[in-house]
């Protein structure tokens, strides 16, 4: 099976830069989209997100090979059922939301028969909507599929090629161990990053507002985090809560031990984790996850 034309439902971040990416690529796939907010389509129109920007979900669907879902995993199986009357029945319908299992439960419920293959292009950053999205994006970042049990080979061969002509490497997975990992190396840390920016919000009365004048780097990239797309985030942690919660029930002990640490003021014990976790920092450097040069990579005046 060959994709020769994908439909992309929700002109954000992820979906624009589907669009923009099959572009630059020069794949010859033609493409179609669809927003929910007109505001977007019109926007997306004119940054040409896609070839074409349909007015209704419906229309955008027809005739692709390839249809996938942009929007946040809450609103899933509302854009499915969206799409549901323009399908063709060899469609493969897939998305690129960050829990996997409660998106194919969803999807499966609204499109009974279809070819649904889940995805996740663990990609991103904390900008949104249609100005944010751009071609390069997914290069050298891992797309991760959960195909479900019996799912076509040549369909699923089809929808690795096309995330690999994107510039990702791809990965599969089972959906549950997905939602696992990304429970601890995305879920989590955003859950941490949330959290410690309305900490510093609650206490600027306290602080005469140098929280904020003065952020350090530790605060101010927590801030970067903490700027994602909430409605993205909200519905991420309540569709892979099981997850998270054991995640953060495994954290919670982890941070009790270092309070006791601290009041007991074991050295050996701070030093040993934090030279523990510096080598996972340069592990990530040499997988390619991260940029080595100092700060994250900042470009600095002279």
């Amino acid at each position: 099976m060959t994709v020769s034309r994908v439909a992309i439902i929700g002109l954000g971040l992820l979906g624009g830069s589907i669009g923009l990416a099959i572009t630059a690529r020069g794949l010859g796939i033609a493409t179609t989209g669809w927003d929910r907010d007109a505001a977007v389509r019109a926007r997306a129109a004119e940054r040409g997100l896609v070839g074409t920007v349909c007015d209704t979900a419906e229309a955008a669907v027809a005739e692709a090979d390839l249809v996938i879902l942009c929007v946040p995993v809450g609103a899933m199986g509302d854009a499915a059922r969206a799409i549901a009357p323009g399908l063709k029945p060899d469609a493969i319908i897939s998305d690129v939301g960050s829990s996997k299992e409660a998106v194919a439960t969803a999807l499966a419920e609204a499109l009974p028969g279809a070819c649904i293959i889940p995805a996740h292009p663990v990609a991103g950053t904390e900008q949104s909507g249609p100005d944010a999205g751009f071609a390069t994006l997914f290069a050298g970042r891992w797309c991760i599929i959960t195909p479900p049990e019996g799912c076509d080979p040549a369909q699923l061969e089809a929808l690795s090629q096309f995330w690999a002509a994107l510039g990702s490497k791809v990965e599969l997975m089972d959906a549950a161990h997905h939602d696992l990992v990304l429970a601890v190396t995305s879920h989590i840390p955003h859950l941490i990053a949330y959290t410690i920016v309305g900490t510093a919000s609650d206490l600027e009365d306290v602080t005469q507002s140098e929280v904020i004048k003065y952020s350090a780097g530790g605060f101010r990239d927590f801030t970067r985090i903490a700027a994602s797309d909430p409605v993205m985030w909200r519905d991420v942690f309540l569709s892979n809560k099981g997850a998270v919660l054991e995640m953060l029930g495994r954290f919670t002990e982890d941070l009790t031990a270092m309070q006791r640490a601290i009041r007991s003021a074991d050295g050996d014990a701070l030093f040993d984790l934090f030279t523990r976790t510096r080598a996972i920092r340069r592990q990530v450097i040499e997988q390619g996850q991260d940029d080595e040069r100092p700060d994250f990579g900042r470009e600095h005046g002279g």
